[in-house]
């Protein structure tokens, strides 16, 4: 016998399995014990939450020739029939393939023959956003002035989309998102008539992934228990099977960020990538993590909204306070955007590692929203002291006297510079085109100065492109293109510089001065 999935098995086929839409359910069973039963319904709501379910339950109950409390008795021929979908009398129309005035037309003339058993006939149209305006126009007549033995139950996920003379004809029920506790609750009873071994924090976590559909969560742990037959199906189990990341990963993440480590990040995202993790359901989870962390920040009344453990939450509790409310906004409106970036990007991991790299070093992100991040950076460095890895502009530029405020001296080009500097520097840009494709990057933004005994000093703005062009790798490989290029050997040395300086105040630029050379020659 072919295998079922969960969500047609355990579908429900009487009110009282319906869960998280009591309002709604408990309305529609009123009506039909009083017998007030409207000729037009439009079910709205996200995926997954009952709209469809709801539509064939409430077809079997006003059919239903022994209804119990508004409900279908499950028992008599209308009921079974209904439920074999072999009833005349309830018509399924799919709008999303079947939206065309000729569709419509089908129905108009379908409706003037009464039912042949039962009372109503129910014609339940799902996905009808979906219909054209022709179909929505020839629907409309049908609608205003119904046969008393029809009901039209029509079902969406987006209302905004149904024209106002349709709307204006039906009763609204909408669907709200399920919550975890419930979804969670109707696992663990499913699980339990499987007789499956699931473990509650994975029951759980399934419930939150669902966002708010029934059925989803229903899928998602039929995924999961199929990839884990026969064993216990744990919380890391099913992380691994969708791709997931745990929360001790994200507060890692976090402190990370916040200690600005682009090594510590960098790495954290490879062991990732290494896990199969889907990096686009990584910065989803994320969001949400700052979103639960804001949460903390604003009120500390905010255990019965966030749905994590004890420990979990003395964590985030913790870590509030490692940043203030305006970074935490603009990193999740940063995580958000990147979320819906990384659907469609076919370089996903490029992606999330450059925008990481961009909150470490807020000097690479030029835009106002950085600023605060930059300013951060700068506190953080006047609080440990300079890093001796980082290269400094030369004391020598600047002269300080005992009890006077230090003045930078204009720096000075040196008596003669030798041909071979002059040559090299003249054909710079052409040999910087012919590096690797990293370190052209960074060559691009470089200026070229003198240095002390001829050497030629490449200055880079930041950090990042000090740390890329000098490296040992890079400087090697910029004096083989010089020697290929215009057979010279010259050594080099990278500077930074410093952070709110201009190049001019310390250095000479001879790249300009030679070229000045240049055009005056011609």
């Amino acid at each position: 016998m072919s295998y079922t999935a969960l969500y047609r098995k355990f579908r429900p086929d009487a009110f009282e399995d319906v869960k998280g839409q009591d309002a709604i359910v408990k309305t529609l069973k009123n009506q039909i014990k009083a017998g007030r039963i409207g000729h037009a319904y439009l079910f709205c709501g996200t995926r997954g939450t009952g709209k469809t379910t709801v539509a064939k339950i409430f077809a079997k109950a006003v059919n239903c020739e022994h209804p119990e409390d508004g409900s279908p008795c499950r028992e008599c021929a209308m009921c079974r029939a209904v439920a074999s979908g072999a009833s005349m009398n309830v018509i399924e129309i799919d709008a999303a393939s079947n939206n065309g005035v000729d569709n419509i037309r089908e129905i108009r003339e379908e409706v003037a023959y009464r039912p042949t058993e039962g009372r109503y006939k129910v014609y339940i149209i799902d996905e009808v956003h979906m219909l054209s305006i022709g179909a929505f126009n020839a629907l409309l007549k049908t609608l205003e002035e119904p046969p008393e033995y029809v009901i039209f139950i029509l079902a969406t996920t987006e209302a905004h989309k149904i024209p106002v003379t349709i709307l204006s004809r039906c009763q609204r029920y909408d669907f709200k998102r399920i919550t975890i506790d419930t979804i969670a609750a109707r696992l663990t009873e499913l699980i339990g008539k499987e007789q499956w071994d699931v473990e509650d924090k994975a029951v759980r976590y399934i419930a939150k992934m669902a966002d708010g559909s029934m059925r989803d969560s229903l899928s998602l742990l039929d995924q999961c228990a199929a990839f884990y037959i026969g064993e216990r199906l744990t919380y890391d189990h099913v992380l691994e099977v969708l791709g997931a990341v745990d929360t001790e990963v994200f507060s890692r993440l976090l402190r990370e960020l916040t200690d600005m480590d682009v090594y510590r990040v960098i790495k954290t995202v490879e062991e990732l990538v290494m896990q199969g993790r889907e990096l686009s359901q990584m910065a989803s989870d994320f969001t949400w993590y700052l979103r639960n962390l804001l949460l903390v920040k604003g009120s500390d009344n905010m255990e019965d909204i966030l749905d994590v453990s004890a420990e979990n939450l003395a964590r985030l509790k913790e870590e509030a306070q490692m940043l203030d409310s305006d970074t935490l906004i603009r990193y999740i409106r940063i995580f958000s955007e990147l979320t819906n970036q990384l659907k469609y990007a076919t370089q996903k991991r490029v992606l999330l590692e450059v925008t990481l790299i961009k909150l470490c070093r807020p000097s690479m992100d030029s835009g106002r929203d950085a600023l605060l991040d930059r300013i951060r950076a700068v506190e953080k460095q006047i609080e440990e002291g300079v890093p001796k890895s980082l290269p400094r502009v030369d004391a020598a530029y600047a002269d300080r006297e005992e009890g006077v405020h230090a003045e930078i001296r204009k720096p000075e080009l040196p008596k003669a510079l030798s041909e071979d500097i002059k040559a090299v520097v003249k054909d710079f840009r052409a040999i910087a085109n012919d590096a690797s494709p990293m370190l052209k990057v960074y060559l691009k933004k470089a200026r070229l100065s003198a240095g002390e005994g001829n050497h030629l000093l490449i200055v880079v703005p930041d950090e990042m492109s000090a740390g890329v062009v000098g490296s040992e790798e890079h400087k090697e490989e910029i004096k083989r293109l010089i020697e290929e290029k215009v057979a010279k050997k010259v050594e080099i040395e990278v500077r930074q510089m410093e952070e709110g300086r201009r190049f001019e105040d310390h250095f000479v630029d001879i790249e300009n001065l030679i070229n000045m050379e240049i055009t005056v020659e011609d």
